[in-house]
């Protein structure tokens, strides 16, 4: 089984998040996309919306879409988990022979950083959703979805801008951010 991981804050899910799934699901050879949203980053000290709402609105927002599962593997720790875990759990969830990972333009070029990135990358084919201002020579040996879409969660939450939130979760969005 081929299957591409999607992992992020998703926080809060976009157009761009739904794009990239679409593109992975159209340009890779995969039979599944797997979302997996974090509790928190490993990069990151705290998050905007709660690991659960952002949870029910990758749900809601991928509902009964073929080849698509949202997993709550990383929610459910409580904590940070390194993407080494989560792909080892999948990979055996799944009986995966062929794993993508899917990562933002943005995350690329602190890629070696990441937690045991060597062990990693013998696990992963990594693939890397481009987004304007972060094209770089690094692309040349990586594997891309064209998806070109210049959006970030990090400028919905201080613009608080919904018309980048896809129709079918904006008003649990907006009804998220009034009352935080």
């Amino acid at each position: 089984m081929k299957v591409a991981i999607f992992g992020g804050s998703f926080d809060p899910p976009h157009i761009g998040h739904e794009s990239i799934v679409h593109e992975a699901l159209k340009q890779l050879s995969i039979d599944k996309c797997v979302i997996v949203p974090t509790f928190l980053s490993p990069f990151k000290k705290d998050f905007f919306l709660e690991p659960n709402k952002r949870l029910f609105l990758l749900q809601k927002l991928f509902k009964n879409k073929k080849n698509i599962d949202i997993c709550d593997f990383e929610i459910s720790k409580k904590r940070a988990v390194f993407s080494i875990e989560t792909v080892k759990y999948l990979q055996q969830l799944y009986k995966a022979d062929t794993l993508y990972l899917i990562i933002g333009a943005d995350n690329l070029e602190k890629l070696h950083l990441w937690h045991d990135y060597e062990e990693l990358k013998t696990l992963v084919t990594f693939v890397v959703a481009n987004r304007s201002g972060y094209l770089n020579d690094n692309y040349d040996n990586i594997q891309t979805l064209n998806v070109n879409l210049n959006i970030s969660s990090t400028n919905l939450r201080e613009s608080l801008d919904l018309n980048y939130i896809p129709k079918n979760i904006k008003e649990d969005v907006k009804l998220y951010w009034q009352n935080r």
